[in-house]
């Protein structure tokens, strides 16, 4: 297991620590306040964040406790996926939760007003699944077969590009709609043929002997961190914290793996090594944090399937989440280094 995607994420956080000393702050769009500065007291301010094993910074961050340092008061709420956390920030639970970017898009088109404010990783978290000794070797085996997938969530989006890839469509499979555990429990009591697994729960299946019948990380959309609007208009600062504290874990994560897994293994229930088989070889942490070009293109291809399913009702909605979804701001302004301590 190579561990040079983290060697290279710690030079690039540190590249990037200095490039903002040199060059200060970028204004925001939309942003009238400065960040918080050290020494100013956060006594009595309120987050509401979430935490995901399919997130290796947040657990970082929770397991280190650099907000509640800052003298937040942070309430933090599991999510069991990308669909429970755009519910959590369409109903307010959470100020800030992390999806995939399909996901992102599809609550954004669908009117869920959120922004995109940091990539937290680019990882290979999506695969088809087949249970032990199973007879189906490819996803062309899989026609007129049921598949379990959590609808609006990246797996999900995995299946309809591999049915496409392979000369399918999603009409000609039936989709289980099941909460990700669900789905792998379900290809377990053979309920189901297959699975649209994600990670870290598919390593663990692996280690059972699931088989990846089909991989393919360019139909893996990217980790987006996203906050809601009011958040950003009344909390400026706080998102900015948040962001300050994602740049900080990326680096300590490339600068310590082990640790990074065992939070991982501890949060998730499994054996540190499969842990380490996420971390090290699915989690790709060195990609430009800033919300961009790169997430544009894929979520560009992503989106007019939505309207083809009916997911969203019309390719303008697609079009307008797409020019407003992204809010790079954050990343611009981030210091990280104010959890050096």
């Amino acid at each position: 297991m190579s561990r040079t995607p983290f060697l290279r994420t710690a030079l690039v956080a540190g590249a990037a620590a200095a490039a903002l000393v040199l060059s200060g702050c970028v204004a925001g769009e939309g942003q009238a306040s400065e960040p918080v500065a050290e020494g100013d007291s956060l006594e009595g301010r309120v987050l509401n964040i979430d935490f995901a094993t399919y997130n290796p910074l947040s657990l970082i961050i929770k397991d280190q406790g650099w907000l509640e340092a800052e003298g937040l008061e942070v309430n933090w709420v599991q999510s069991a996926g990308s669909n429970k956390a755009n519910e959590a920030l369409r109903a307010g639970a959470v100020d800030v939760g992390s999806t995939a970017g399909s996901a992102a898009l599809l609550a954004r088109a669908n009117g869920s007003p959120i922004r995109t404010i940091d990539i937290y990783s680019q990882p290979e978290w999506s695969a088809i699944v087949v249970g032990p000794g199973s007879e189906f070797a490819e996803v062309a085996d899989l026609k007129g077969r049921t598949v379990a997938a959590t609808k609006g969530t990246d797996p999900y989006f995995f299946l309809l590009q591999a049915l496409e890839a392979n000369g399918l469509s999603a009409d000609d499979v039936t989709v289980e709609n099941l909460q990700h555990a669900d789905g792998w429990a379900a290809l377990q009591n053979g309920a189901v043929d297959a699975w649209a697994g994600l990670d870290p729960i598919m390593a663990g299946a692996e280690e059972a002997g699931a088989t990846l019948i089909y991989r393919n990380v360019d139909f893996n959309s990217y980790g987006f961190l996203n906050a809601t609007e009011s958040f950003l208009e009344d909390e400026p600062e706080l998102a900015q914290l948040v962001v300050d504290a994602y740049e900080h874990a990326r680096a300590w994560a490339a600068e310590n793996p082990e640790e990074t897994a065992a939070i991982l293994a501890e949060v998730a229930g499994l054996d540190e090594s499969i842990a380490s088989k996420v971390i090290l070889e699915r989690s790709n942490l060195d990609v430009d944090p800033a919300p961009g070009d790169a997430q544009l293109a894929l979520l560009g291809k992503i989106g007019p399937v939505f309207v083809e399913l009916g997911d969203v009702a019309a390719q303008a909605q697609v079009d307008e989440a797409l020019e407003t979804l992204l809010d790079p701001s954050f990343v611009e302004d981030a210091d990280p280094e104010r959890f050096a301590k």
